[in-house]
């Protein structure tokens, strides 16, 4: 058992899972390699092929094991082989679906009580797509995509809480959702906003620095010096009037301290004809 947390790392969707693999062979290194156990939890999803697909891309790049814990009702929260699963892990994978099946069919549960106490132990937790979402305390349950911030744009609801630091979308340059992320900043200015492209993981090490991995970028949206916002003063569906966010835009290798606010575009190679 560690006595610091382990990672918590969110996922854009569609991770490349035939190529390079950056981000699966990177949340397998952290979870020890080859002698890693990661349990896979395909709740989100309701393809039944979810969980045994990603035990095979796992198995692929060389776990030890990777038991699926097919959770689909809230009594399945109590099954004793999947809290024991949970406890032997040394990282858990939270597939992607729809974000409020997570959070519907977690919440108060011993299976959230088991991942949230376990990732304090220092067990790795990564979710893609839906489950990326549901990591945090403040989740994005759904919302209008566009550019623009909008009273009304998003709905939030409560997320697993592996960290309250943070409010997280996915899909974000394939869907336009910048504007349904500030709006959800607007609402919580001391949250910081991470909107992962396709293919793009944020890893929070157990210090609260971001690193971004993967094909994709990391929007990185900081409300921290936020002067202004009319979110109370206009009503449902008008634009928002957002004055001091500041904006980072995040590669493979940059880089973001959730405490200093700091950004940095960490080793890029860059080659010039």
């Amino acid at each position: 058992m560690s006595d610091r947390r382990g990672y918590i790392v969110p996922i854009g969707g569609a991770e490349d899972k035939e190529g390079d693999r950056l981000i699966l062979k990177r949340f397998v290194s952290i979870c020890g390699g080859r002698d890693a156990r990661i349990a896979v939890i395909p709740t989100a999803s309701h393809v039944p092929e979810t969980g045994p697909d990603y035990e095979r891309h796992f198995r692929r790049i060389g776990v030890r094991s990777a038991p699926i814990l097919d959770i689909r009702r809230r009594a399945d929260c109590e099954r004793r082989e999947f809290l024991d699963a949970l406890e032997r892990a040394d990282g858990v994978f939270m597939t992607g679906g729809h974000q409020l099946r997570l959070s519907t069919g977690f919440g108060g549960t011993p299976i959230a009580e088991t991942l949230l106490r376990r990732n304090r132990e220092g067990v790795h937790v990564a979710g893609t797509s839906a489950g990326a979402s549901y990591m945090s305390t403040h989740m994005i349950a759904y919302g209008e995509d566009g550019p623009t911030p909008k009273e009304g744009q998003v709905t939030l609801a409560p997320g697993l809480g592996l960290t309250p630091k943070v409010v997280v979308d996915q899909h974000f340059r394939q869907r336009d959702r910048l504007g349904r992320l500030i709006a959800a900043l607007s609402y919580n200015p001391d949250l910081v906003g991470i909107g992962l492209d396709e293919d793009t993981a944020a890893f929070i090490d157990p210090d609260d620095r971001i690193e971004i991995v993967g094909g994709g970028a990391a929007t990185i949206v900081d409300p921290g010096g936020v002067e202004y916002t009319s979110m109370d003063a206009v009503d449902r569906g008008e634009p928002v009037s957002v004055i001091g966010l500041r904006i980072h835009v995040l590669v493979n290798g940059g880089d973001f301290d959730l405490v200093t606010r700091e950004a940095s575009p960490g080793v890029t190679t860059t080659t010039r004809r």
